[in-house]
């Protein structure tokens, strides 16, 4: 996609659905370009069936990417992430999984099929793996176990210690080095730590390349615990993660949520609490401890049952923040 000199380049890291809700709510913004920098690390569900059976990076963060950029429509996007049913052969794939899996067989590249499904599905932005192969996520827990598989971590209930990934010597892609080099602000966030953040982190080039960048380097914060990863996480725990993982302290910036509305905060943690989750403490003091400028918003909304980033006020806190 051509790129407008007044455009921002915003280079977005992360996987998952919390990335997806950040994406939506970006790309309304006509001041900006953005690229993604999707975690490849994925090996459950659809993904990691197709990992198997065509030896192919996992494409379902990568979809959930594209679905969110589209913008070919509500009922194509549908259509892009429709899972099947069924009990056998297509059962648990999704259509999406399936065109880039396609893809990938018929040009040889798993970047290149990215780069011309997004094409196909007007998709706004560059959507990129952090590398072009497929990567296994490994995670050593407090105990001293190592669990390896990027949908198993969550399952132990046991602390993390640390993650990595292997082939540790693994090259990044070309275009995602560039995008950061070239980037004027730079997001980490928010999604799942461990299983889709920091995946796209280590890639020791690309850690490299963050470490480096002089542009304003934000962690937006997940609102809510996750078991299995961060269960008693306050949001001070996450930036240490992110840090102790980097090597270094590398953020400018953490965005928080801070309700506006008492009833309706309320309301939300009734939600948490029903599926024994509760909001990330949010231990401000803590975090400027960190050297970090904490930026309040009311970012968070209820939608199906789950307490996740409004794309709206999403879209209204990067204005405010850009335009300081």
């Amino acid at each position: 996609m051509e790129r407008s000199e007044k455009e921002q380049n915003v280079v977005v890291f992360g996987g998952g659905t919390g990335l997806s809700n950040l994406l939506r709510g970006l790309k309304k913004n006509p001041a900006i370009h953005l690229t993604a920098i999707v975690t490849v690390a994925d090996d459950g569900g659809s993904s990691g069936r197709l990992l198997q059976q065509y030896d192919i990076p996992p494409p379902g963060d990568i979809r959930q990417v594209m679905g969110a950029l589209s913008e070919a429509g509500p009922l194509v996007d549908r259509m892009f992430q429709y899972r099947f049913k069924g009990e056998e052969g297509l059962h648990g794939h999704t259509l999406g999984n399936l065109m880039l899996a396609a893809l990938t067989d018929v040009t040889g590249d798993f970047a290149n099929a990215i780069e011309r499904l997004s094409s196909l599905f007007n998709v706004k932005g560059t959507v990129l793996p952090v590398a072009n192969e497929r990567l296994t996520l490994h995670a050593e827990l407090e105990d001293g176990t190592i669990v390896t598989g990027e949908s198993k971590i969550p399952v132990y209930g046991t602390s993390i210690q640390r993650v990595y990934v292997s082939p540790q010597e693994v090259e990044p892609l070309p275009a995602a080095i560039e995008a950061v080099e070239q980037a004027d602000y730079i997001l980490i966030g928010p999604g799942s730590l461990y299983t889709s953040i920091l995946p796209t982190l280590l890639v020791e080039e690309m850690r490299r390349a963050i470490i480096k960048s002089t542009s304003p380097k934000v962690y937006i914060s997940n609102l809510t615990t996750q078991i299995g990863e961060t269960a008693s996480y306050t949001a001070s725990d996450h930036v240490k993660a992110l840090y102790s993982h980097v090597g270094q302290p590398f953020l400018d910036t953490v965005v928080i949520h801070e309700p506006a509305d008492a009833v309706i905060h309320e309301q939300m943690v009734q939600c948490l609490q029903q599926k024994g989750d509760r909001f990330v403490d949010n231990d401000v003091d803590e975090l400027e401890r960190y050297g970090v400028n904490v930026w309040k918003e009311n970012i968070a909304t209820e939608r199906e049952g789950r307490i996740v980033h409004d794309t709206d006020r999403i879209a209204q806190w990067f204005s405010s923040f850009t335009s300081r």
